[in-house]
């Protein structure tokens, strides 16, 4: 059977944003997978929140095993983006087992998971939530003034970084041909992503390095399933940005929001290794 992907922005549909039309490449990359006989390998709803009279949306109220085998959630509000019911059927949806794949983006970005204790805790924040380092808890990028901490900066919209993923070396990260995953999409501020306390089923599989000051930084933590009141939850995974997988980082010709000030690079466009890569690391998510 296909893997049922629910493809899912915290943010309202129109206006002038990161809403899920910006990311319609990767909906069509996963949507054009298919196996050795030529059937589809996932089926993919994209949407954006939807909120009813109650402030609930009707898809991730009611979220479900019986509807989707994974929820990639790009939580790209700032404390709003869910309500109380919401974050109870995510949740919910975890722990029948479902699979989370979660990013945002820099400062506090995405804060409404932060009331979703699983998938919140390997989320840095700039107000709640705060990564235990305190020396990191400073500005990385300098050069766009109006954002804070966290925001690594590995490179400009459009080009790559090159990663280091960690050993062993987790499936997620695995070429077809055995290798590692070695380029991702750059972005000017990148959030925090890291490992809560106790959390034994979780590591950071790959880091990435400041173009700003030549620092380490976490790109993406895995965290496996768990037993738990006799059921298996389902893995997460925590993600640094969003920028790895939105259309305007896979190529600048897409377009952008009008508040995005930084210019771009052309780094995707030249390399067609970049978008192999994560492309790839698109496609291990399914198993």
């Amino acid at each position: 059977m296909p893997t049922r992907i629910l493809l899912q922005t915290t943010l309202l549909s129109g206006g002038d944003d990161w809403a899920i039309e910006r990311f319609s490449m990767l909906e069509a990359y996963l949507k054009s997978l298919t196996d050795e006989n030529g059937k589809p390998l996932c089926e993919v709803t994209a949407r954006d929140r939807q909120p009813d009279a109650s402030g609930d949306d009707p898809v991730l109220n009611h979220l479900s095993r019986t509807d989707f085998d994974q929820l990639w959630l790009l939580a790209l509000d700032t404390g709003d983006g869910l309500s109380p019911n919401d974050q109870a059927g995510i949740l919910r949806f975890y722990e029948q087992g479902g699979g989370i794949f979660s990013t945002r983006d820099h400062q506090d970005m995405g804060l409404s998971m932060v009331a979703i204790p699983p998938l919140g805790g390997f989320h840095y924040f700039h107000t709640q939530n705060l990564d235990p380092d305190e020396s990191r808890c400073c500005e990385d990028d300098c050069e766009t003034k109006t954002i804070s901490f966290p925001n690594y900066h590995s490179g400009r919209n459009g080009d790559y970084q090159h990663i280091t993923p960690l050993e062993p070396l987790h499936d997620l990260l695995r070429r077809p041909d055995g290798s590692a995953i070695a380029l991702f999409p750059a972005h000017p501020h990148e959030g925090g992503v890291g490992i809560p306390e106790g959390a034994t089923h979780a590591r950071v599989i790959a880091t990435g390095t400041s173009k700003i000051t030549g620092r380490n930084f976490n790109l993406v933590v895995a965290a496996e399933g768990v037993e738990q009141n006799g059921h298996r939850t389902g893995r997460i995974v925590a993600q640094s940005t969003f920028h790895h997988l939105a259309d305007y980082n896979w190529d600048v010709s897409t377009g952008c929001p009008s508040f995005v000030a930084e210019p771009p690079g052309t780094g995707m466009k030249e390399n067609p290794q970049a978008i192999a890569d994560i492309h790839c690391y698109s496609t291990t998510h399914l198993g």
